[in-house]
């Protein structure tokens, strides 16, 4: 018999989650019923979505129930399956499995990955929900063309990294709103950007100013607060605002702060508009094959940020929103 640790959403956070928040336990894990399968997960998916699935509020996606274990992205082994038709022992699969050891399922919104192709990490980062985000956002959403000027908050982060790297494969000027010299480095230096702002040491405005002197045509928004605030002023002609995240408003206790400059929305016939990669879940594979292809090429770079130990969930989950951490987080979780 397997035991299984998980962390449940024990209460609905006010502000920034604390340790109440979660409830860690160890159970059995149950026989399986015909049709099932159990996955060993070796590692989670830590991202900012996770704050809003705790909210009892109306979105695009239920919220987490009290007493439920935490949703999140897992990639794992299928160590038993019981007449299972379509995944058996010893197969590598990704899907929902949430913050614990152990998943038992039907298998359904999995599917099958190659740790011999790319190492496990990479399929909840770059060939994961986060690059899908990236590549539907910014080419579909976005309406990417050749010579655009590009501008992401949220550059360093698992999203706004690929974005950037997709933008100036496609032949734009791109410039990343990052959160301390470190991180404004690495988008440069190593990412291809052709310029950061430093939101944490520099005036956001003056910063658009000096490397955004013609404005902007496309803004990829993972931040929301001043940041889209300030973007909003250095509009081209029907430049496009992607709302995909606003992390900065997830922990908010007060009224969630909205842009007071959407006028320019008007004056520059923009457009501005949400996206959600569930959307797109019937185009993940053309994403996957494309990313993998510039990763190959050295197009394309990934960074995954991994900690582990479940125990660890609550620590590593706050990196989140303390900016410590570089590309796309995640926890390793098996022993």
């Amino acid at each position: 018999m397997f035991k299984n640790k998980q962390v449940l959403l024990a209460e609905r956070p006010k502000g920034l989650p604390i340790a109440s928040t979660w409830k860690f336990q160890e159970v059995e894990v149950p026989e399986l019923k015909e049709g099932e399968i159990l996955i060993k997960q070796e590692f989670i998916s830590l991202d900012p979505a996770m704050r809003g699935w705790m909210n009892d509020s109306k979105s695009y996606i239920p919220p987490v129930a009290v007493g439920e274990v935490m949703r999140c992205g897992t990639v794992g082994e299928v160590v038993k399956a019981n007449q299972h038709a379509t995944f058996k022992v010893g197969d590598f699969l990704t899907g929902w499995g949430g913050v614990q050891q152990y998943t038992t399922t039907d298998g359904k919104g999995y599917r099958k990955v190659d740790p011999k192709l790319a190492p496990l990490p990479l399929y909840l980062g770059t060939l994961g929900m986060p690059g899908m985000t990236a590549y539907f956002g910014i080419l579909n959403v976005g309406e990417l063309k050749e010579g655009d000027i590009v501008l992401v908050s949220g550059a360093a982060g698992a999203v706004g990294s690929l974005v950037g790297q997709i933008a100036k494969i496609k032949g734009c000027t791109v410039i990343g709103i990052a959160g301390g010299p470190e991180k404004c480095a690495y988008i440069v230096n190593e990412l291809g950007f052709d310029g950061a702002i430093d939101y944490k040491n520099e005036n956001i405005y003056s910063g658009l100013k000096k490397h955004c002197p013609d404005g902007i045509d496309v803004f990829f928004d993972n931040v929301g607060g001043e940041l889209l605030n300030a973007a909003l002023t250095k509009l081209r002609m029907n430049a496009r605002i992607v709302i995909c995240g606003a992390i900065s408003q997830y922990n908010a206790t007060q009224k969630v702060e909205g842009p007071s400059n959407y006028l320019s929305l008007l004056v520059n016939r923009a457009t501005m508009k949400g996206m959600v990669v569930f959307d797109f879940a019937d185009r993940y594979m053309e994403a996957a094959q494309q990313l993998s292809v510039w990763l190959k090429e050295g197009k394309l770079k990934s960074k995954e940020d991994v900690y582990e130990g479940i125990e660890n969930f609550h620590s590593t989950f706050l990196r989140l929103f303390s900016g410590e951490k570089l590309g796309k987080l995640i926890l390793k979780i098996a022993e």
